[in-house]
């Protein structure tokens, strides 16, 4: 099963198959807005999935859940990927991105992003959303 090498939060972000990928404002872990719900414009999900050679040019089933601190479903995301290549025995690191558009966070709290690889959740990321006090000038973006 492929083992997740890297997972984050970042502002944007932009993978093409075989290259470097590009990141705008990664690693984010809080968000706050001036009330509660807010709308989020913007995040995305960049993970990094290490492939070892008998992994390769098989299809592998991935899941995203963005969950609020009561656990409901904010957001989720399902889908196939396949890694194709030469023939190598070593390991390969497949990156790719999951944009979340427009989110609407209703409640201050511990947000988890579940990255569920072949059925079995493999990793969990952490994004605490507070409201920002009145007298404070308003911010979105926090690191």
């Amino acid at each position: 099963m492929p083992q997740i090498e890297y997972a984050f939060l970042a502002d944007a972000a932009e993978v093409q198959p075989g290259q470097k990928f590009h990141v705008l404002g990664g690693g984010v872990t809080r968000l706050s807005g001036p009330s509660m719900p807010f709308q989020h414009p913007h995040l995305a999900v960049v993970v990094g999935l290490r492939l070892g050679a008998n992994e390769r040019d098989r299809e592998h089933d991935l899941e995203f859940i963005l969950a609020a601190p009561d656990g409901t479903k904010v957001s989720s995301s399902s889908g196939r990927v396949v890694a194709h290549g030469p023939q190598d025995p070593n390991d390969i690191i497949l990156t790719l991105t999951i944009d979340l558009w427009n989110l609407t966070l209703s409640t201050q709290g511990e947000y988890t992003v579940r990255i569920i690889v072949g059925g079995t959740e493999r990793k969990r990321l952490s994004l605490m959303v507070s409201q920002t006090r009145e007298s404070a000038p308003e911010q979105r973006y926090l690191a």
